[in-house]
């Protein structure tokens, strides 16, 4: 139980709660492995107006939030009161009150003194402070006390009326604290506390920019919230997973196969002409979510060519709605082609039927004669499917090896399952970090650690420490960010550890 509050700015407090910030700058030393709340105070607290106070990137939620403090400042005026029978009464001045919400607690972790100021600009990289506030409290106090605070959620918010400017304030009744929600994971506070007394830079500057750029977004847009939510759990300012939520832009995904077989126009009547051209607009869009470039000037109709692909790799494409594909698309294919195309672009290029149903024995024939690929629209939704749920698990090049001709939706599911087995394999391993370091209690491991652990682990498939480590790096880069690396003098020396999950 605690029944005191450190007050501190208004900003800092929502920044401990985001996970942005780890430490705090009192006033006077705290005492390590002291408890108590967190008070929001308004900017009077402060040695410097707030546009110099806060680094650009925070300084649109420090504004927000202490503007919303002024709103909670309340004016009062005392009793008037007379020191002697028939005198005039003595004016007392307005006193100043703030009735404030409190919404966590904290452990002070550690206090570091800080009295050089060559290591000012490096903090200021880390935190939320500019260089010159940073300088300004070392000339006023001659120290600056940095407060590592570990902060957990209250399980409910309390409202207190605030009368005093002390550093800490006494509570109206003794708080009941709980441990059961920290704002980070015991590994993720671990490693952004060593950052900090380790002054080393900070990784995603560009991302943190970012996030600051689209908070006041996260109110009105879901899109901004969940790109938001992602962001913080990638900087490590989360310990949230993260999740992936139904996104309302790609509900189209789920028509391709029904637009294919016409089983969604039964109820609309749509004439044939319509139920084809829906048929090529949904394709053309998969195709390019796919990441081909498809050629605008290609849009099918009576003696057109439906679609043309000109990179990575140039395919020529009908699409077929309905039923069954009928038994001279092949030649339907060819000619077209050959007339927009030219005798040598098509046949040097890749050629696909997009069609329902089973082709014709005359149509597969025809088919492998001259090279032409056919796939089920079902085939096209489950590729973008997984090219939805996993960006990068699509590889155009290597999927141009699975485009033999003949009918090969048996090939494109092996080429689907494999890609499905890369990515459990790469999400077992992330796992595999994060319980290989919390069971060991360290904060990074190595490649042969790592390994060794792996065969413990009822690994999905057999890996050679080089292998490991390739995967290794893959997860650790800046454009996927499930691991972390302090990079070695050699591949052997590298030391990983873990940020966020991979979800299957």
């Amino acid at each position: 139980m605690i029944n005191t509050a450190l007050r501190l700015p208004a900003p800092e407090v929502k920044a401990l709660l985001q996970g942005r910030i780890i430490t705090v700058m009192p006033s006077k030393f705290i005492n390590p492995g002291r408890e108590f709340a967190l008070c929001p105070a308004d900017e009077s607290i402060n040695l410097l107006v707030v546009d110099q106070y806060y680094r650009s990137s925070f300084l649109t939620i420090a504004q927000s939030e202490f503007a919303q403090q002024r709103i909670q400042g309340v004016l009062i005026q005392p009793q008037q009161m007379s020191l002697f029978q028939n005198e005039e009464q003595l004016t007392l001045p307005l006193l100043a009150y703030q009735t404030v919400l409190i919404k966590a607690w904290a452990k002070c972790e550690h206090c570091q003194v800080i009295n050089d100021a060559e290591s000012l600009n490096a903090l200021s990289q880390l935190t939320i402070w500019t260089t010159e506030a940073l300088k300004e409290i070392l000339r006023q106090r001659q120290n600056i006390f940095l407060a590592y605070l570990r902060v957990y959620e209250l399980r409910k918010s309390i409202e207190i009326s605030i009368k005093s400017n002390s550093q800490f304030v006494a509570l109206p009744q003794y708080l009941n604290i709980s441990e059961t929600k920290p704002v980070l994971s015991d590994r993720i506070f671990a490693q952004r506390k060593r950052q900090l007394e380790n002054l080393e830079p900070p990784l995603h500057r560009e991302l943190e920019e970012l996030q600051s750029a689209i908070t006041s977004l996260t109110i009105s847009q879901p899109a901004a919230k969940q790109l938001d939510d992602d962001i913080k759990v990638f900087l490590g300012w989360s310990s949230d997973k993260l999740i992936k939520q139904p996104d309302p832009d790609l509900a189209w995904i789920n028509d391709i196969a029904k637009l294919g077989d016409r089983s969604i126009e039964k109820d609309e009547k749509k004439s044939n002409y319509q139920a084809g051209t829906d048929f090529e607009n949904i394709a053309r869009q998969s195709l390019e979510f796919l990441g081909f470039n498809v050629e605008s000037a290609f849009k099918g109709g009576a003696g057109g060519l439906d679609l043309y692909c000109s990179k990575p790799y140039p395919i020529v494409c009908e699409c077929k709605a309905g039923k069954l594909i009928p038994s001279r698309t092949v030649e339907e294919l060819l000619k077209l082609g050959g007339m927009h195309l030219g005798k040598t672009q098509l046949l040097t290029s890749a050629k696909l039927v997009i069609g329902p149903g089973n082709p014709s024995t005359d149509t597969l024939k025809a088919a492998k004669e001259w090279e032409v690929s056919i796939i089920n629209a079902m085939t096209l939704q489950k590729l973008v499917e997984l090219k939805s749920k996993y960006p990068g698990a699509i590889n155009l090049v290597e999927l141009k090896q699975y485009l033999e001709p003949g009918q090969i939706d048996y090939k494109l599911d092996e080429y689907i399952d494999k890609a499905e087995k890369e990515i459990k394999l790469r999400s077992h391993i992330v796992q595999l970090v994060k319980n290989y370091l919390q069971n060991s209690g360290i904060e990074s491991a190595g490649v042969d650690s790592l390994h060794g652990a792996y065969f413990g682990s009822n690994p999905p498939q057999p890996l050679k420490p080089q292998e490991m480590h390739e995967i290794l790096i893959e997860l650790s880069s800046p454009l996927t960010g499930y691991l972390g690396r302090e990079k070695g003098s050699d591949w052997r020396s590298d030391r990983f550890y873990y940020l966020h999950n991979l979800s299957l």
